[in-house]
């Protein structure tokens, strides 16, 4: 990398040989003197340092609302950046940013900036969840009351004036940053990555640095070798053929959450909880399946469809199940210089239901995540796929109980029955997120909440949802 290149503000900005790991907050906050930019929590859970991103997807302009503390320098290139003090229209305040004040959205101030970027990019995405637009911006002193009625009377404000002249420069960026500088690649194909990892198979690649970003802001690790793959075109789209979901390993959450919503309905709110706007905006789908966390919210839902995933080692391809991808904690099935090009998700499947259980509806890491597939023949299961998270060293099937089920009629006394399977399937630890009984008494609970839901007319057992 000899170069990379953005606009910030309105500014054409050309860094040489930027570190590859220099985050875009402290290169704001220390090198620029934007400190409309707060650091909060520095490992993108408070939503103090969000920054407006757009780039291209498909050839028409992409907005996201983007934590700039887990954001690399280089995921920059060829990219249009707008922060707080970017988003006035000619030098006056948008209407969100009057209406914070009209409805006293602000008292000490700290995240204020954060939340007026969010709105902005939610306003410019046309969404008007602005629940879910703020989930991943926290304010300790006003309550969210005010904010949400200032984000309902400022969304139908006509777009900023620079919204268009950004599209068009955006347009014209060239391609920059493809050459390898010390410790940092920027590929445009798969065919640059295949030869980059072969020759670095040590190296780290980084889609959306919602974990490797960590890495470095709070375990000070000193990355070596480094290959953004966010700029591969080619690995963030999403195909459908022969009924079966193609979908690159760069495809962010978000893109393929609003993909699945009526494919997968429940997949889609289960991908929603997996963090805030901000953080789905950024994390990958590849990237969630190959860091093999034992809570990613991502696996069991594909487990319990039947998803594969296409492996590629310096252009040779492997397929596998998913669920075989997971070897043990810490360890999958990766070769030396093998990366996670594809996932295929097949569309057949309509019977899946997804609970997460954790102890904030909104951006919190699983205690447990269940997944259940089951088909019926006559009342009798004629297929079962369960798969869990958190329950062990790796995301992993319920086998015991699905073979149990199998050929069973799907009754009360069969989910009885088989709960008592799961004690054979999962011997789960207990942590700062549930203890062992908790999480084996769950795990049994939704099952027969999978059952009560597929069997009866009253599909709603959300205690909440019920009371209202």
């Amino acid at each position: 990398m000899n170069e990379i290149t953005f606009i910030l503000n309105g500014e054409k900005i050309s860094l040489q040989n930027p570190s590859p790991t220099k985050t875009l907050l402290d290169w704001l906050r220390e090198e620029q003197k934007l400190t409309g930019t707060k650091e909060g929590c520095n490992e993108g859970d408070c939503g103090a340092c969000t920054v407006l991103v757009t780039n291209l997807r498909d050839n028409k302009p992409e907005h996201k609302a983007l934590n700039a503390c887990i954001l690399f320098l280089p995921q920059l290139n060829d990219k249009v950046l707008r922060t707080i003090e970017g988003v006035t229209d000619k030098n006056k305040k948008v209407k969100i940013q009057r209406e914070m004040i009209t409805q006293h959205g602000s008292q000490c101030g700290f995240c204020t900036p954060g939340f007026i970027v969010s709105l902005v990019a939610g306003q410019l995405n046309k969404d008007k969840n602005h629940d879910d637009v703020i989930a991943g911006n926290l304010c300790r002193c006003t309550g969210y009351a005010p904010i949400i009625a200032a984000a309902e009377a400022a969304h139908d404000d006509i777009k900023p004036s620079w919204v268009n002249t950004d599209n068009k420069i955006l347009k014209q960026l060239g391609s920059s940053g493809k050459k390898k500088n010390q410790n940092a690649y920027l590929p445009k194909t798969i065919k640059e990555l295949e030869k980059w990892y072969t020759k670095n198979p040590k190296g780290t690649l980084v889609g959306g640095a919602t974990d490797v970003g960590l890495w470095v802001t709070k375990n000070l690790r000193d990355l070596k070798e480094i290959c953004f793959i966010g700029q591969i075109e080619e690995m963030s789209k999403i195909n459908i053929s022969r009924n079966v979901l193609n979908v690159g390993a760069s495809t962010t959450i978000e893109v393929l959450r609003q993909e699945l919503q009526k494919k997968y309905p429940d997949f889609s709110e289960l991908l929603r909880r997996y963090g805030s706007m901000q953080v789905r905006n950024a994390a990958t789908l590849g990237g969630n399946i190959a860091n093999g966390s034992p809570i990613g919210d991502s696996p069991p839902a594909l487990i319990a469809i039947g998803a594969s995933i296409l492996l590629n080692r310096n252009g040779k391809h492997r397929k596998i199940p998913i669920e075989d991808f997971f070897i043990r904690y810490g360890q999958q099935d990766l070769h030396p210089g093998e990366f996670v090009e594809s996932i295929e998700i097949p569309l057949s499947e309509k019977n899946l239901k997804c609970y997460k259980i954790s102890k904030r509806f909104d951006q919190d890491i699983s205690a447990i995540c269940g997944c259940f597939n089951i088909t019926l023949e006559k009342n009798e299961v004629k297929t079962a796929r369960i798969a869990f998270g958190g329950m062990a060293e790796i995301p992993k099937r319920a086998t015991a109980v699905e073979n149990f089920l199998l050929g069973s009629t799907w009754s009360e006394e069969t989910i009885s029955s088989a709960m008592a399977l799961f004690d054979k399937d999962f011997n789960p630890i207990s942590d700062l997120r549930a203890t062992s009984e908790y999480r084996k008494i769950t795990a049994k609970n939704l099952l027969k909440k999978y059952y009560i839901e597929t069997n009866s007319v009253e599909k709603n057992t959300n205690v909440l949802k019920i009371m209202s």
